[in-house]
């Protein structure tokens, strides 16, 4: 059972205050209280929406005493309003607890969606969108970001960044170092005047981006595909040989056989009588 009042994440505009959605304005109009990441980033946007709700701080820092206050307001029945500095609350922004505080609760949470800049990259970017993970900022420093890049290398998805313009060409290099030779894209300062969206592979980015003379500047999405299917070509002789080496090492024929099916992605039926007859002939 619902009760009290209502928790409502408001998805905000990531550049251009045109995408304000007219759901997401009578819900911050409707609110009794608006939580802010920062209230003097947000003041910004409520002016140009005219809009006079009362604003509170929730951020990164902010403790349990704070989330025991608006969890009380809720209890009150009043209508929280929650908005990060810019885009969908929680993607990489602050909210998590009091989301899942208000959830075992029992207050009602919903959300008025909208921009999203990994959500945005991702559609723009041309590479495949039907399997993706969103990674959020990778460490700064090269050991930690090695590592969980290199967590990431064996995923069969596209990937997605946030990176500063100062860190751009390393954290590149580094994707090229230990996911390897992969489609990519950059996407910085999207819905704004200056977007912009730079495709080609991590060999090529990393290149372009790799001089720190003059760092790309905004905010930065890299967008990097799955890893690309290295064709093999397969011919008869290629097979022969393999099955005579491993008859050769002294493989059984049904464990020779399934490992070259694996490897070959042929039949292991056919590869077991292909390999017996071999076998059978060398003993003849």
């Amino acid at each position: 059972m619902q009760k009290g009042g209502r928790l409502t994440l408001v998805s905000t505009p990531i550049g251009n205050l045109g995408d304000i959605s007219a759901r997401a304005v009578e819900a911050l109009e409707r609110a009794d209280l608006i939580l802010c990441e920062d209230t003097r980033h947000s003041a910004k946007l409520l002016r140009h929406l005219n809009i006079a709700t009362p604003t509170a701080a929730y951020h990164d820092h902010s403790d349990e005493r704070a989330r025991e206050r608006y969890l009380g307001l809720l209890e009150q029945g009043q209508q929280l309003a929650l908005i990060s500095d810019a885009g969908t609350p929680l993607i990489s922004d602050p909210g998590y607890k009091l989301v899942a505080q208000a959830t075992q609760a029992g207050y009602q949470v919903t959300a008025t969606p909208g921009p999203s800049a990994p959500i945005m990259a991702l559609s723009i970017s041309g590479l495949p969108s039907n399997r993706f993970l969103f990674e959020g900022f990778l460490p700064a420093k090269q050991v930690a970001r090695h590592k969980a890049l290199a967590g990431l290398k064996s995923l069969d998805a596209t990937l997605l960044f946030f990176e500063s313009g100062g860190r751009l060409g390393a954290s590149l290099a580094d994707m090229l170092a230990v996911l390897g030779e992969r489609d990519a894209a950059v996407a910085r300062e999207l819905t704004k005047a200056y977007e912009e969206v730079v495709t080609g592979t991590l060999a090529q980015l990393s290149a372009k981006y790799a001089s720190q003379e003059n760092p790309p500047k905004g905010e930065i999405v890299v967008v990097v595909g799955p890893p690309i299917e290295q064709s093999v070509e397969l011919d008869d002789e290629t097979v022969t040989s393999a099955i005579s080496t491993g008859l050769a090492e002294g493989e059984r024929v049904k464990e020779l056989a399934s490992r070259l099916a694996e490897q070959f992605d042929l039949p292991k039926k056919d590869l077991y009588n292909r390999i017996q007859a071999i076998k059978d002939q060398g003993s003849a």
